[in-house]
């Protein structure tokens, strides 16, 4: 009688062994899509302002003009940083992603990936903390960015009529 299981009883345990050498990087995939959630949102928040920007620059003068400018020129700057961010944490994936496919065609081949598996992982975690360090960067930049000009801040109401 053939056996119901296409692999003997031992290549299911080291295949059961696989599998949870995979789980680890799979979670990873999971926390660098969180992670590529708040870029995308942080990126459509930022081409959000300078979209709405855009028809105050074409009806502003002087210096109310300059300032809007500066400021959609920074904002110009963070997109492109931020989809920097995107591009290292999604590439960062892939390498994951790699990593998994080559644990799973070692296993069903039998050829030797370990080196690679290991290079592979290795760059992964360098993308990854690339990606972060990019973002950490546009945060900063975001932040020093928010500046309440001085008129606001020392802007007081006119005293009401009674």
């Amino acid at each position: 009688m053939a056996p119901i299981l296409p692999f003997p009883t031992v290549q299911l345990t080291q295949l059961a062994q696989i599998i949870q050498l995979a789980v680890a990087p799979v979670f990873l995939l999971a926390g660098l899509g969180a992670f590529l959630n708040v870029c995308a949102g942080r990126l459509a928040r930022i081409v959000d302002r300078a979209r709405n920007l855009e028809p105050r620059i074409l009806g502003s003068r002087g210096d109310e003009h300059d300032r809007l400018i500066r400021e959609v020129r920074l904002l110009d700057r963070r997109i492109h940083i931020v989809n920097r961010a995107i591009f290292a944490t999604v590439l960062a994936a892939l390498l994951i992603s790699a990593v998994v496919i080559l644990l799973f065609t070692a296993f069903l081949s039998g050829l030797k990936f370990g080196t690679a598996i290991a290079l592979l992982f290795i760059a992964s975690m360098i993308s990854t903390g690339a990606g972060f360090a990019i973002f950490l960067q546009e945060t900063r930049l975001g932040t020093r960015s928010v500046r309440v000009r001085t008129s606001i801040l020392d802007h007081e109401a006119d005293p009401e009529e009674e």
